[in-house]
C-alpha cells in the first residue's frame, strides 16, 4: 500500500481546482469591468469552454501514447506561461479584449487535456493505494465542492483586493504547483506503448466505437450531458432570474448557491467513506430524484424562502452522492490501456451542452414564462435521469466488478 499518490492527486486537484475557480470569477469580471458589455462577457466565457471541451475529447490517445503524469505536467506548465501573461499585460497597460481573447482559447485548449489526465489516473491512484475506486472518486468530489464555496469566495475577496488581472497570477501559480505535485508525488503510470501503434484518430475513433458497443455508457453519457445542460440552464439563468424578480439581489442568489454545494460536500464525505458498501443502484436513484425536480418546483411555486434552503440543502446533499459512484462505473467498465481515451471522451461528451445552458434557459423564459419554465426544466431533468433506467443495460450499474475494482 503507498498513500503517497493518492496524496498526492488529492492535493493536485486541489490546486488546479481552485486556480480554475478564480479563473471562473476573473475573467468574466474583468471583461465586464473593462468592456461593460454583458454580451462579450458571455462570449469569453465560451471561448473558453468550447476550445476545453473539444481539446478534451481529443486528448485521449495522447493520454494513452504520453501517459497521463506526463501530459498533465506538460499542460500545467504551458498554462503557467499563458495565464501569466494576463497580470504581466496588465501591469503593462495593455490588457484588452483583442488580446485577451486568444489568451482566454489557449487557457481551455491546454486546461482540458491536463483535467483528463488527471482524472484517467484515478484507477491506478486506486490500486496503488489500496482503496477502493469510490474513495479516490469521493475525494475528487469533495475537492471539487470544497473549490465551489470556499475557493470562490476567496477569490471574490482576492479580485475585489488586487483586481482580476493580478489575481490570475495566482492561478498561474496553482497550475506551477500542480504541476510539481504531479512530478514528484505520482509515480508513471501507463507510460508510452511501443511505436507500433495505430495512426491518433484511429485509435480515437476506438474509444469512440467502445464507449457506443458499452449500452451502459451510453446510457450514462447521455444522462449526464442531459442533466448538464439543465443544471447549466438553471444556475446560469433560472435561479438567478427567479432571484431577481422576487425582488432579491445577487447575495441572495450566492447564499443559495452556497447552500447547496456546502450540503453537497457532507454527501460527499459520506460517499468517500462508505461508498463501496452502499447499493448503487438505489443510491443513484434517490439521490437524483432528491438533487433533480424539487429544487426546480420550490421556485416554481414561490414556496417561503426557506424552503427553497431546505429543498437546496437535501438537493445538494443527495448529489454529493451521485459523481463517486457513476465515476466508479464508468472506470470499471474502461479497460487499462483504453481508459485516457475512453475517460476523456466521457468527460468531454457530459460537457458538451453546458455552454449552451444559458441559452436554453433564456429561450425558455422567452418563450414560456419563468415558472413553466422552471417545470419544464425539472421535468426534463427527471425524466432524464429515471429513463435510462428502462434499459435493460441499467441492470448492471449495481454490479462491482472484481477483475475491474483490480485494474
Amino acid at each position: 500500500m503507498n498513500r503517497r499518490p493518492f496524496l498526492a492527486f488529492a492535493l493536485a486537484e486541489t490546486l488546479s481546482i481552485s486556480g480554475t475557480r478564480l479563473s471562473t470569477i476573473a475573467i468574466p469580471w474583468l471583461v465586464l469591468t473593462t468592456t461593460g458589455s454583458p454580451v462579450l462577457t458571455g462570449f469569453v466565457a465560451m471561448a473558453e469552454m468550447l476550445p476545453y471541451v473539444v481539446a478534451k475529447a481529443l486528448s485521449g490517445p495522447l493520454i494513452d501514447r504520453a501517459g497521463p503524469k506526463r501530459l498533465a505536467i506538460w499542460c500545467d506548465l504551458a498554462s503557467v506561461l499563458v495565464v501569466g501573461l494576463v497580470p504581466l499585460l496588465a501591469l503593462a497597460g495593455m490588457l484588452r479584449f483583442e488580446l485577451l481573447l486568444p489568451i482566454v482559447i489557449a487557457m481551455g485548449i491546454l486546461r482540458g487535456p491536463s483535467d483528463a489526465a488527471k482524472i484517467s489516473m484515478v484507477p491506478d491512484i486506486a490500486r496503488l493505494a489500496a482503496v477502493p475506486l469510490e474513495r479516490v472518486t469521493g475525494v475528487a468530489g469533495i475537492i471539487e465542492r470544497l473549490a465551489s464555496t470556499v475557493g470562490a469566495a476567496v477569490a471574490g475577496g482576492l479580485i475585489a483586493l488586487i483586481g482580476p488581472g493580478m489575481a490570475l497570477a495566482l492561478n498561474a501559480a496553482t497550475f506551477a504547483l500542480a504541476a510539481i505535485v504531479v512530478a514528484g508525488g505520482i509515480p508513471a503510470i501507463r507510460a508510452e506503448q511501443p511505436e507500433t501503434r495505430a495512426p491518433y484518430f484511429t485509435e480515437l475513433r476506438e474509444g469512440f466505437d467502445f464507449i457506443r458497443r458499452d449500452a451502459l455508457l451510453v446510457g450514462i453519457v447521455i444522462m449526464i450531458t442531459a442533466t448538464n445542460l439543465l443544471d447549466a440552464a438553471y444556475s446560469a439563468v433560472l435561479l438567478p432570474v427567479w432571484t431577481q424578480n422576487s425582488g432579491h439581489d445577487a447575495a441572495l442568489l450566492g447564499l443559495l448557491f452556497a447552500v447547496m454545494s456546502a450540503a453537497s460536500i457532507a454527501g460527499a464525505a459520506i460517499a468517500t467513506a462508505a461508498g463501496e458498501r452502499l447499493p448503487r443502484l438505489t443510491i443513484y436513484i434517490l439521490a437524483f430524484l432528491l438533487a433533480g425536480l424539487p429544487r426546480f418546483a420550490v421556485f416554481a411555486i414561490d414556496a417561503p424562502l426557506i424552503a427553497g434552503f431546505v429543498t437546496l440543502g437535501v438537493a445538494g446533499f443527495a448529489s454529493g452522492f451521485i459523481n463517486p459512484i457513476l465515476n466508479a462505473v464508468i472506470f470499471e467498465r474502461i479497460p487499462p490501456p483504453m481508459i485516457g481515451r475512453a475517460s476523456a471522451l466521457v468527460g468531454a461528451l457530459a460537457w458538451a451542452l453546458i455552454p449552451f445552458g444559458g441559452l436554453l434557459g433564456g429561450a425558455l423564459i422567452a418563450l414560456i414564462g419563468l415558472g413553466p419554465a422552471l417545470w419544464l426544466t425539472g421535468f426534463a431533468y427527471f425524466a432524464a435521469t429515471l429513463l435510462p433506467l428502462a434499459r435493460r443495460s441499467f441492470r448492471s450499474f449495481g454490479s462491482r466488478p472484481g477483475a475491474a475494482q483490480s485494474a
